[in-house]
């Protein structure tokens, strides 16, 4: 069954959903076998070329948090209750109040890395996607935030039009620091709520609560935010239906343009890892978190919002452009503690602990530290991260494109694997216009050697929610396929 969580896709990206890491992991370990010599001779394509352009969206980590959620794997720094930097909901924030100096430090630090940041690309477009996540990126003060952004744009450059995404919490800021915010460019807001149940909230260890939650949305209505997301949790410990339901209703009665619902994974080494067992009470059984995404696929796409990557939902031209990089598989920069960026065909992910960090920074600065590729990829890696990349979307997997970048024999090997899926309805099939092909064609195209499937069929993509719920077998399969 599908498992989403709160960490990233991979471990070196840095969006909130994932897949399983043992898919990933296995993921990264295919070889592919015998592609034909022209696909690798014309690696002009796009697909196996967009790794070696410059990136056009930079992720930033903010790692402070009031404390550590019971389910948290990131890396983060608890400030704790007393620091300087944290006040009661009413009050949050304070023009000329001194500012706690582990975030001033682990600022001028991150300004170090970016300003330490150079690429040999020949043209450095502007960027046009900043994230900043975390941790709570919103307990840092607005004229820090300010510092790194007049940093990246003197680097890297700003579009006028860049989306700009701020994760925040509940009980962190008001209306005068998100005004402060959308004053700097910071233009769309993700507000984690995860439930609308104190006891839930408390259970996860999260530190803010219900009435917390509408203070936010009222600031974030307040304050004029057009393009605001809402997060939630579901397969919480004593999570039951009709509260995952409530949860949904009032998320939709609260009208966000943008809704990322993630199942919980629990991680080792957190407080949730110590204290249960996957699948067993209190939390729910396989059989119940597979209704609970079954549900929120039901409720939110019944809302008006289109399902258009496992997690992810929205209103029409609110989808989440800096994530779609991600599933497009572009490079992306990164910065920050932990942070994980995708340039020149390497993924690299930057130490988890400051005083490595630190160093790393130390080491970018003296030229080095290697975080850079230079373009050179083995052509499996690109297609294995395409595959699943692909399957996490609603667009699903182009088959023209894809033969045109690893060979057509690949193309048919895939789709005779899914044949029996395609018949189940797990998969379907679309053609040019994204008209469904039928499973009898499907398998008559298959089965004649003579065919080119990607001239008759364009696009596989996983049925929702049934074919998602079986996204990581279905994936398994395909690196069956291209590793046999």
């Amino acid at each position: 069954m599908l498992k989403t969580t709160i960490s990233p896709i991979f471990s070196s990206f840095t969006c909130k959903p994932k897949t399983s890491r043992l898919i990933f992991q296995a993921f990264s370990k295919v070889v592919l076998q015998d592609t034909p010599p022209s696909a690798r001779r014309n690696a002009s394509t796009n697909l196996t070329t967009l790794h070696q352009g410059p990136p056009t969206s930079a992720y930033v980590h903010l790692p402070f948090c009031r404390k550590r959620c019971h389910y948290c794997d990131f890396p983060i720094l608890a400030l704790g209750t007393s620091s300087s930097s944290l006040t009661s909901p009413s009050n949050v924030y304070e023009e000329g109040k001194e500012d706690d100096p582990r975030i001033t430090n682990y600022v001028n630090l991150l300004v170090r890395e970016i300003k330490a940041t150079r690429t040999d690309f020949d043209t450095n477009p502007n960027l046009e996607t900043v994230f900043f996540g975390g941790g709570t990126p919103s307990l840092v003060p607005p004229k820090l935030v300010s510092l790194i952004l007049e940093t990246l744009s003197l680097n890297f450059g700003l579009s006028p039009d860049t989306e700009i995404s701020m994760e925040m919490d509940p009980g962190t800021f008001d209306g005068q620091k998100l005004k402060e915010l959308m004053k700097l460019g910071v233009n769309r807001v993700s507000l984690g709520v995860q439930a609308f149940q104190d006891e839930l909230l408390k259970a996860c260890g999260r530190a803010h609560g219900v009435s917390q939650v509408y203070e936010a949305i009222e600031f974030v209505k307040e304050c004029g935010v057009e393009n605001w997301s809402m997060d939630l949790i579901s397969s919480l410990p004593h999570q039951t239906l009709e509260m995952w339901e409530e949860s949904l209703r009032l998320a939709i009665e609260s009208q966000p343009n943008h809704v990322s619902v993630y199942d919980l994974q629990v991680e080792q080494g957190t407080k949730f890892g110590n204290l249960y067992t996957p699948g067993q009470s209190p939390l729910p059984s396989e059989t119940q978190s597979a209704e609970f995404y079954k549900t929120a696929s039901s409720m939110l796409r019944g809302a008006g919002y289109e399902h258009y990557e496992v997690s992810s939902y929205s209103k029409d031209g609110f989808k989440c452009k800096h994530n779609l990089i991600y599933w497009k598989n572009k490079p992306f920069y990164a910065f920050g503690l932990g942070s994980a960026s995708y340039v020149g065909g390497l993924r690299f992910s930057r130490p988890r602990r400051l005083k490595e960090y630190t160093n790393y920074v130390a080491d970018l600065e003296n030229g080095a530290a290697n975080w850079c590729g230079n373009g050179d990829v083995d052509l499996k890696d690109v297609a294995t991260d395409i595959v699943m990349l692909s399957f996490r979307t609603s667009k699903g997997l182009e088959l023209k494109e894809f033969g045109e970048a690893f060979g057509t024999k690949l193309v048919k090997s895939i789709c005779k694997v899914y044949e029996p899926y395609v018949e189940s309805g797990h998969i379907v099939c679309l053609d040019d216009m994204r008209s469904e092909v039928m499973s009898d064609e499907f398998k008559t195209l298959v089965a004649n050697d003579e065919v080119k499937i990607e001239d008759h069929v364009r696009y596989l993509k996983l049925k929702d929610p049934d074919g998602f719920l079986l996204s990581n077998e279905l994936i398994s399969l395909a690196f069956g396929v291209v590793a046999p």
